[in-house]
């Protein structure tokens, strides 16, 4: 049986790129409001680095296959819908990524959750280097399957040509949170998860 957000102030997310990365995707201009409930993979997508960004470097997508056994992995977050518009903003929705609701396998059932997808695709791409350490960071964080989060390590990345911009984003990576953050957090993510 498919499983949705059983309120109508949430939605369910799933993000499998740089969104991944909590600080990211908190970030008072995303979606603030959003708490991690679970990990899990989509059917029939693989994840690139096929969306060209403004700038020209790799974002993700989750290219549809068509082939069952490939999968692509990520978080499965709650958001209050307030949040939707500036989310929506932040990813460029009608500029480059389109959104898609898709079924997402986690050990504790199917969800049907929103994300978005790359408009149009492109030629493998390189991502800055910071950006494909955020998708990284966030795939550690939720501590995604090893061997996914080795494969996502392989990919080929380049400098940013912009320092400030690579220095802001790699301070965000980089974060000053507690090393027991997961910990802390622990009963706010559990309170969100019964509310499913």
């Amino acid at each position: 049986m498919l499983k949705t957000s059983n309120s109508s102030s949430t939605f369910l997310y799933f993000a499998y790129g740089a969104n991944m990365l909590s600080r990211r995707l908190t970030a008072p201009n995303r979606a603030p409001s959003a708490v991690a409930i679970d990990i899990g993979f989509v059917e029939g997508r693989r994840f690139s680095f096929g969306k060209v960004s403004r700038d020209k470097s790799g974002k993700s997508n989750l290219e549809a296959t068509g082939n069952q056994l490939d999968r692509a992995y990520g978080v499965l977050f709650k958001v209050n819908v307030k949040d939707k518009p500036s989310l929506d903003i932040a990813e460029g929705l009608g500029i480059g990524y389109s959104e898609a609701n898709i079924q997402v396998v986690t050990a504790t059932g199917v969800y049907t959750a929103q994300t978005y997808v790359a408009s149009f695709r492109e030629d493998p791409l390189l991502p800055y280097q910071w950006y494909k350490a955020s998708v990284v960071a966030g795939a550690v964080e939720h501590d995604l399957p090893f061997e996914y989060i080795e494969w996502l390590r392989t990919f080929e990345s380049q400098p940013d040509a912009n320092a400030k911009r690579g220095t802001e984003r790699e301070a965000l990576i980089f974060g000053d949170l507690p090393l027991h953050r997961f910990e802390f957090e622990r009963g706010r993510r559990q309170a969100a998860v019964n509310e499913v």
